[in-house]
């Protein structure tokens, strides 16, 4: 009984949110006329095709990824080559697919911000290097990708720019992926080489398309974006998919408590934006690079424009009924991509900075008026907070704020609410929220 009056006693402390500055120091650095500069660069090589010339120094995909390259070099010599700067590459051939014209190799540019403290655990920001036209195959033809997605390539470099100047206790890689639009194949590739390595994947933010406020439909909006996710792991055991179907934890999965850490740090931070979760893997029927993460057990998400307009999206440049059709520099809306470069910076930032999330997290509390939780210590984490919310809530509503690992709730009744917990750092950074993973009887 002493133990659990000295549990009570702990679970009922409460905190407000604690900020760091330096994350608003973030938001400021953020160049628009940078990211503006960078995207002109990209359209400027013509076509960005998987497939396309390699050997010229000004036209197709090798131009263009050996200049983001030497782009992530400067960024390094800027910062006592604080960046490990590397291609990563895969063969891929006409047997893979019917969308592959020739065998090539997929080349990722990847570049390394190497954590202080945990150099072996990553936080990735991604974006895309390849365009197309109309055809995708068709890799000789112009198909300048200003928005798709020279947007979110763009976005990552300048990223990296403002984020070097930092140091992180984890590892932050920003990268350029390749071979998007014939079959996910860079991140694929980037996938399995992280496996292969013994990477540590706290997230992937992939951004693609980031840069358009008039969709398709006339709505005009520079203040939200879409966060996707997919519910659960695709990969998970069965003996995890028995268990949710007693406990609960349909859309409580990895993917899905990034999102909802996304969408947390961004009301905090950046109050004037509207970010949007969609409960959905990608749009209908379409795919980004986040997913070869996801199959292979990552967590992972997508970010995006709100609004598409898709007569800019995957289209020859021509005119058709007083319509222009193509992905155009003039099409892309610069102070919002800055925008959403900022919500991924201060993201990136906030994971890297905060301590580990832990990695048991056990519940209890059938038939009794009250929850149960207990978790293993995170030696780095100078607290945690456990949250709760409703369980048709999308978001963690509620939490109590224990300097130890186990914590009683009373009054909170297990079966109406849904529950997790958060380390936190000495900066008030959080890790991601962990979905108790076994019950306590």
């Amino acid at each position: 009984m002493k133990k659990i009056s000295l549990l009570l006693l702990l679970c009922s402390i409460s905190v407000t949110a604690q900020l760091d500055t330096k994350i608003y120091d973030i938001i400021n650095a953020v160049s628009e006329n940078r990211i503006k500069a960078d995207v002109k660069t990209l359209t400027e090589f013509g076509t960005r095709n998987t497939f396309s010339d390699t050997i010229s120094t000004t036209r197709g995909i090798g131009a263009a990824r050996r200049w983001i390259k030497s782009e992530f070099d400067n960024i390094s010599k800027e910062c006592n080559n604080c960046l490990q700067v590397f291609y990563q590459k895969d063969l891929v051939t006409t047997q893979m697919s019917r969308r592959v014209p020739h065998d090539a190799y997929v080349v990722n540019v990847v570049a390394v911000q190497k954590g202080t403290k945990y150099p072996d655990r990553y936080v990735i920001m991604s974006g895309d290097i390849d365009s197309r036209n109309s055809n995708g195959s068709d890799f000789t033809k112009d198909a300048p990708g200003a928005n798709d997605n020279a947007s979110g390539m763009a976005g990552t470099m300048e990223a990296a720019r403002v984020l070097s100047k930092y140091q992180f206790e984890s590892s932050i890689v920003y990268v350029g992926l390749s071979g998007e639009e014939q079959g996910l194949f860079g991140g694929a590739g980037l996938a399995k080489y992280a496996k292969d390595k013994g990477w540590e994947i706290i997230g992937v933010l992939n951004n693609d398309m980031i840069g358009n406020i008039k969709g398709v439909d006339g709505v005009i909006d520079n203040r939200s974006f879409r966060i996707f996710s997919e519910p659960v792991p695709a990969n998970e055991p069965e003996r995890v998919r028995k268990m949710r179907r007693f406990y609960g934890g349909e859309v409580d999965g990895i993917s899905r408590q990034l999102a909802r850490y996304v969408h947390k740090n961004v009301k905090t931070y950046m109050p004037e934006m509207n970010p949007m979760m969609i409960y959905r893997l990608d749009r209908f029927g379409r795919g980004g690079h986040h997913r070869p993460f996801n199959d292979l057990g990552y967590a992972g998400i997508r970010i995006m424009e709100a609004h598409e307009n898709y007569t800019q999206q995957h289209q020859d440049i021509r005119t058709e009924n007083g319509i222009k059709y193509g992905d155009t520099f003039e099409h892309v809306n610069f102070g919002y991509a800055k925008k959403l470069t900022a919500v991924n910076a201060i993201n990136l930032a906030s994971l890297a900075w905060a301590p580990k999330a832990p990695k048991d997290v056990a519940i209890g509390g059938v038939v009794q008026a009250s929850a149960k939780l207990k978790w293993t210590k995170v030696p780095e984490a100078i607290g945690y907070k456990v949250y709760w919310r409703d369980t048709t809530s999308p978001t963690w509503d509620s939490f109590k704020y224990v300097t130890t690992n186990e914590c009683v709730l009373e009054g909170i009744v297990i079966d109406n609410f849904f529950f997790g917990v958060a380390a936190v750092g000495k900066d008030g950074h959080e890790s991601v929220v962990v979905f108790p993973n076994s019950v306590m009887r």
